[in-house]
């Protein structure tokens, strides 16, 4: 009988196991995904930035604090080039504390017009289920970094 329950508790784990493991890779999927969703539109479209924010979403940008879509959009869109390309170094994502959300961390080259070197940045996305379906960016956070 004790063999029995040992062989039921590795069972139970290694099913836990797998399916903490195919949690992390939906996690990761969805992470990637959304990265390049996002810096497709910013860097082609970037009034359409709009549409994956809400009302309540913020937004730290170079240690300026802006809150709400409006805003956000506002901010984004009178940033002070027309054009950019993102090239993405790494993606880290793991399921957040809000049930459904998703942390995402990003780090990358970002070109610019007239630069004669990529700027380094990082960026920090946590997103969450909208009420309408799928997710949105409650929290974004950007930096260049430099040195």
């Amino acid at each position: 009988m004790h063999r029995g329950l040992a062989r039921k508790e590795k069972g139970i784990h290694w099913h836990r196991e797998l399916q903490v493991e195919k949690m992390e890779e939906q996690v990761e999927t969805v992470g990637r995904a959304f990265v390049n969703h996002y810096y497709n539109l910013f860097d082609n479209d970037r009034s359409s930035l709009a549409n994956l924010y809400q009302p309540d979403s913020m937004l730290s940008f170079e240690g300026q604090k802006i809150v709400g879509v409006d805003d956000i959009s506002n901010k984004l869109n009178n940033l002070p080039f027309d054009h950019s390309k993102h090239v993405v170094s790494t993606i880290d994502s793991q399921p957040s504390s809000f049930a459904g959300g998703i942390v995402v961390f990003v780090s990358g080259s970002l070109y610019l017009p007239g630069e004669d070197h990529p700027l380094r940045f990082s960026q920090m996305f946590h997103l969450i289920p909208a009420p309408q379906g799928g997710l949105f960016v409650q929290n974004d956070m950007f930096r260049l970094n430099y040195g």
